[in-house]
């Protein structure tokens, strides 16, 4: 599909979408305790994947209105019947891995893009923990098969790619027979993602001791979620907070409460660019008004998802911005440091591309024919792009299924000039 895009500003109110990273986390915990309910969810291809993926591992999820009603396996999930498609979600594939390894096996893969993703740091640690898991190209991409069972054990982690690895293993490690060790290797990369999984994993009372540098785990335990609320999501928060940054429009955000979520630091990135922002946490409210935009320097160690963003802001601010510690950021649905590098040279940026990050000149966009990639974030990013430059279309839009699937109709109600054609 192609999202056409013309100059326009935005008002008005809307709500977040619910996290996808809580939904996923969400989903597989109470699939694997004894159930129970998961409260507005984000329903998106990505999350309907782990679905999938829970129910061929014998859970039972109904979509109730607005809450997912969950009847788990109690600690004990069944070996699948047939292969696991995530299609689309690396979140999936990996957290789903290790729970094969609970198992007495499965194989999953995924569409082309996760055919391409790493997953070696995962398979050595399933290795080591008594399990085995190989890539069937023997390149440590999907397919993967996955034998069980893990047994526990002590493993080290090599954190420099992606903490869906070890949130894969905090899920799966509590519910083998023995105690685990998981040691990380190097920097641990979007820590707050991992934070997320321990705050949840905790939630449903599970016993894991650590200082991030090491993960004591406790064997034999079980886990019981109960009822689950999933907080608003700040990464498709941040492109309707950019939208009116770049704009010099005015907005009301609701649904924006104060999380572990690591792309929270949107708001701050913001305030530090100039944009006037008033945030009532407790009613989760948060008003901006765009305003002249300057230049930051930011380091997405901890936020990789903002990174698109991050490049559409910098674009059109006054001055240098710089993006650091993104390396990691290459690794997801595409390299997403040469995808914008090179889509928003197209809308007249200027802008490097450095091996961990960007160097961005602000200037003034022009519209033009762009790619998203087939990545949800590029689109939406590029999106927002066009909001300054007009004229501008993206391709792949149908990628925002994965983690917004109501983003341009929203775009739309609160005033962009949006339109969405088949091609």
């Amino acid at each position: 599909m192609i999202a056409s895009v013309e100059r326009s500003q935005v008002s008005g109110d809307v709500e977040v979408p619910p996290s996808k990273s809580y939904t996923h986390r969400a989903i597989t915990i109470s699939a694997l305790g004894p159930g129970g309910s998961v409260k507005r969810p984000l329903l998106s291809a990505d999350t309907r994947a782990t679905i999938r993926a829970a129910e061929a591992f014998g859970a039972e999820i109904a979509i109730e209105g607005e809450t997912l009603a969950v009847a788990g396996v109690g600690g004990g999930p069944k070996t699948p019947e047939n292969v696991i498609d995530v299609e689309n979600s690396g979140t999936t594939l990996r957290i789903m891995a290790a729970v094969a390894a609970l198992t007495d096996g499965a194989v999953l893969t995924g569409d082309a893009s996760i055919r391409r993703r790493p997953n070696g740091p995962l398979l050595k640690s399933l290795c080591d923990l008594g399990g085995e898991a190989f890539s069937i190209k023997k390149d440590d991409c999907a397919p993967l098969v996955v034998r069980g069972r893990i047994r526990g054990g002590r493993t080290v982690l090599d954190g420099s790619v992606s903490s869906q690895f070890l949130s894969a293993l905090l899920i799966s490690c509590p519910l083998a027979e023995g105690g685990s060790e998981i040691e990380i290797k190097g920097e641990l990369k979007s820590r707050p993602y991992a934070e997320i999984t321990l705050e949840m994993l905790r939630a449903a009372g599970a016993k894991i001791e650590t200082d991030f540098e090491r993960f004591a785990v406790q064997g034999g335990q079980s886990y019981d979620l109960g009822g689950y609320t999933v907080p608003g999501d700040f990464s498709s928060a941040s492109y309707l907070l950019a939208a009116a940054a770049v704009t010099g429009s005015s907005l009301s955000v609701r649904g924006l409460r104060p999380s572990k979520q690591g792309d929270s630091a949107i708001v701050s990135i913001l305030q530090e660019m100039g944009a006037k922002i008033s945030w009532d946490r407790s009613e989760g409210v948060l008003e901006i008004e765009g305003r002249e935009l300057s230049g930051v320097e930011v380091d997405a160690s901890l936020t990789p998802d903002l990174v698109p963003t991050i490049a559409v802001l910098g674009s059109v601010a006054e001055g240098q911005t710089v993006v650091k510690n993104a390396e990691h950021v290459r690794h997801k649905e595409t390299d997403r440091l040469r995808a914008m590098a090179t889509e928003l040279s197209r809308m007249g940026a200027k802008i490097a591309e450095r091996p961990d990050g960007l160097v961005i000149e602000g200037g003034r966009l022009r519209g033009a024919r762009v790619s998203g990639h087939h990545d949800h974030r590029i689109v939406m990013a590029l999106t927002v792009a066009g909001l300054v430059a007009g004229d501008t279309t993206v391709d792949t839009a149908e990628a925002v299924s994965v983690s917004y699937p109501g983003f341009f109709e929203e775009m739309a109600r609160i005033g962009a000039s949006v339109q969405v054609r088949r091609e």
